[in-house]
């Protein structure tokens, strides 16, 4: 992706400004788009299918702390909620661009903020094997979640 590409997606025109106010009925719809499938998703991906690998990298505790867990996905569902359509647009005819673009951003993003920093600070047996699992976890993720969001959104006929 080059400059003028990633620029293109940062100035897609926006549906609401910062101050407009989000019906309440999308922004729920939208907070649950990204919020039930996140669980489910992750919970299969880290505990169960890949669940060797997680532990041969030994960086889980024994015992996960799902509700911490639970707490981080409600408050990403708040954000990105909140943050569709002010980055994104609603339009009927642009929901599918307009998936494929918070996609773009936002996956990097979570990805920045979720993967790169654990594999900087903690000890791992393998940090390429990591980066491949969480990397491939975030995208799958994003795949899931962006479509649904841009359909919360997208605005009626």
């Amino acid at each position: 992706m080059n400059f003028a590409c990633i620029m293109q997606v940062i100035n897609y025109p926006a549906s609401v400004s910062p101050s407009t106010p989000i019906p309440a009925a999308r922004f729920g719809l939208a907070t649950a788009a990204y919020l039930l499938p996140t669980f489910p998703l992750g919970y299969l991906w880290h505990l169960v299918l890949f669940r060797q690998q997680y532990h041969e990298l030994q960086l889980y505790r024994a015992e996960v702390i799902i509700p911490l867990g639970v707490a981080s996905m409600l408050v990403q569902a708040l954000l990105f909620a909140w943050l569709y359509p002010r980055v994104c647009s609603t339009r009927r005819d642009a929901w599918l661009s307009s998936a494929a673009r918070f996609f773009a951003v936002f996956s990097v993003l979570a990805w920045s903020f979720t993967t790169l920093p654990v594999a900087a600070k903690y000890q791992m047996a393998s940090i390429p094997v990591f980066l491949g699992l969480e990397t491939s976890f975030t995208l799958v993720h994003f795949l899931v979640v962006s479509p649904l969001i841009a359909l919360a959104y997208r605005e009626k006929r």
